[in-house]
């Protein structure tokens, strides 16, 4: 759960804030302080571990900024509320490493304040490689960039880039790279990332010195998403780069609404076979072993009919985290429909195997949900597959057929076939 400090005399404001990053941002835990002394206390609480803080830069009591100032210091990534719309006051905040001022003029500031927080919290996980030959622009662009909370990793020309880019383990959502550079230039850095990522999956920003008309558009029909001609200020670039890492969002949203579940937010049925058709061929190709299983919530009606469909949709839920717990990253789980779900996993041994399903089937027979003055508790039935067979198709039905057996033989139990 992340943490966001809210700081205002306004409790209005306070309260306005509050609704409007609960009612558009997920498991987050809200702070609020309308003075000096709740707000010193509640950074100085190692406890808390605020990832954003929104600071009005005048209470009462104390100098202007006096608590933005503490926040930078604490390295905490600040937004700060003013009703102040002078140039003196905007050059004086502009000097300041916050992230963005934000008038409290209208509520439509504010809802762009909300905006601005989610985008930092999402930063935290964003990875972005910045590319350039000269250390001086390179630090500078990192400089600039650093408050964003971005992840950043840097490099000296486009080889060293997409080495780190094609060998690395890291998931880059953003690369930031100059034109003119040895080894590799920009433009064909361009065309080799694009060659295995498309510009849905990993944007590309040139940061560059145009000498020619030509040199913006030639970068944008090679597969750049953006162009920004040096030199730059720091709210173009930071602007650019959060218009962009949007983008990508929106295009990842589309993706997730076509291949996830909209209850649990798991996989669904169709990437299971479209994503697990590869890890079952190159199982095949190699003759190695994979387990299929089948999950079916025990007596799952009995739930809905006695406590209603919404605590069924909650058992759902439960379920896919409890699975999501047990399971490693690489294995893959779908929600096939209603209360079954289907798991593939690839380099596991038969004896892992049985261990690993036994230890979620008791995982849910310990476990009790509680919900308001309910409470209550349900089993799982458990079929799985093991070996490799000649379809993937050809394995989900024999995991079914196992369901089956457990079905039958009283619940609450795993059945396993293993493939001669």
């Amino acid at each position: 759960m992340n943490t966001v400090l809210i700081v205002d005399d306004d409790p209005l404001i306070l309260d306005i804030l509050e609704e409007k990053i609960q009612s558009k941002l997920k498991n987050i835990r809200i702070l609020k302080a309308s003075n000096y002394k709740e707000s010193i206390q509640h950074i100085l609480n190692k406890d808390e571990n605020i990832e954003v803080a929104v600071v009005d830069l005048c209470l009462p009591g104390v100098k202007n900024g006096i608590v933005v100032d503490f926040a930078l210091k604490k390295d905490i990534p600040t937004f700060v509320l003013t009703s102040d719309d002078s140039l003196e006051t905007e050059k004086t905040l502009l000097e300041k490493p916050i992230v963005e001022y934000i008038r409290k003029n209208s509520d439509r500031n504010l809802d762009y304040a909300v905006k601005g927080i989610g985008r930092i919290l999402k930063n935290y996980d964003t990875n972005i490689l910045i590319v350039d030959d000269s250390p001086l622009q390179l630090k500078t662009a990192v400089d600039m960039i650093k408050k964003m909370r971005l992840n950043i990793t840097t490099a000296m020309d486009g080889k060293e880039a997409f080495d780190i880019i094609e060998k690395g383990d890291k998931k880059f959502s953003l690369v930031l790279t100059d034109y003119n550079m040895p080894n590799m230039d920009g433009m064909e850095l361009t065309v080799k990332i694009r060659e295995i990522y498309d510009k849905d999956e990993l944007g590309i920003i040139v940061l560059s010195i145009n000498d020619s008309p030509d040199v913006p558009t030639q970068f944008l029909r090679m597969g750049a998403n953006d162009f920004i001609n040096k030199p730059f200020t720091e709210l173009e670039v930071s602007t650019r780069i959060n218009s962009n890492l949007e983008i990508l969002d929106l295009f990842q949203k589309t993706i997730d609404m076509a291949n996830k579940d909209f209850l649990t937010g798991v996989f669904n049925r169709r990437y299971f076979f479209d994503s697990g058709q590869a890890i079952f061929s190159k199982a095949n190709r190699k003759h190695l072993s994979v387990a299929v299983a089948m999950f079916d919530i025990d007596k799952f009606k009995n739930i809905n009919d006695t406590y209603g469909h919404d605590i069924g949709d909650i058992a759902i839920k439960k379920t896919t985290e409890i699975i999501n717990k047990n399971i490693r990253s690489s294995d893959l789980m779908a929600r096939f429909g209603g209360e079954e779900f289907c798991i593939l996993l690839e380099d596991i041994s038969l004896e892992d195997t049985k261990k690993l399903f036994e230890k979620i089937r008791k995982s849910f027979e310990d476990n009790i949900v509680k919900v308001k003055d309910i409470e209550f508790g349900f089993t799982v039935s458990i079929g799985i597959c093991y070996g490799v067979k000649e379809t993937l198709e050809d394995m989900i039905n024999i995991s079914d057929q196992e369901l089956y057996k457990c079905k039958q033989n009283g619940r609450n139990q795993i059945s396993v076939h293993v493939v001669e």
